[in-house]
Formats: structure tokens, sequence, C-alpha cells
């Protein structure tokens, strides 16, 4: 498998909701982020290709600022009892793509 990611990413622990349309919002937990996206551990999987409407909190200069933003869904994969998740950001809007290159330097 080749490397994809185009930009570093950095440990990233929180809580996020994942809406995929038709179905129930579902927690995760986000394990790394990047400047394009984000990787999640999910308890069921997700088709890729799909897109979904993502929400999670980052913590920038001591602030919490809630992340709002369409992903679509890059790969899923079945690790230790539960399902890995790469997502693409989609139209970050200006705000959040500041305070994420903010909380990613």
């Amino acid at each position: 498998m080749t490397e994809q990611r185009q930009s570093p990413r950095k440990v990233f622990k929180t809580r996020a909701m994942l809406a995929v349309e038709g179905s129930a919002p579902v927690l995760g937990r986000t394990t790394d982020i990047s400047a394009q996206g984000v990787s999640i551990n999910l308890p069921n999987p997700v088709p890729a290709g799909q897109t979904a409407q993502l929400r999670f909190d980052l913590l920038v200069d001591g602030n919490i600022v809630p992340i709002n933003t369409r992903v679509k869904v890059t790969h899923c994969i079945l690790s230790h009892g539960e399902f890995k998740a790469g997502f693409q950001f989609l139209n970050l809007d200006l705000g959040a793509m500041t305070s994420l290159a903010r909380f990613l330097r």
C-alpha cells in the first residue's frame, strides 16, 4: 500500500460525531489529524467514497474550537475489534482552516 498522506500528521485523541446521511450519528474517537483529514476509530464500518458530516472539538491556544465539516471516507479497515477510517476534509471553512493550521504548528 502506498503512502497517500500529503502532509504531516499530529496525534490527536478526542471524541468525534459522524453523521452519514440516512443513518443515526455515530460516536468515534480520533487518532490523528492533518491539514487534509483525520483518522477515526468507529464501532461500525463506513464505505470508502461515502460523504458525511463530522463534528469534533480542537483545543487551540487554550480555547475549544468546534469543527463541523463535510468529509469523505478514504479508507476503512478492521483493526483490533474496531474500524479505523480515514476521512478527507471537504470545503473546510476559513475559520476551521485557520484553527487547524494553528493546532498543527
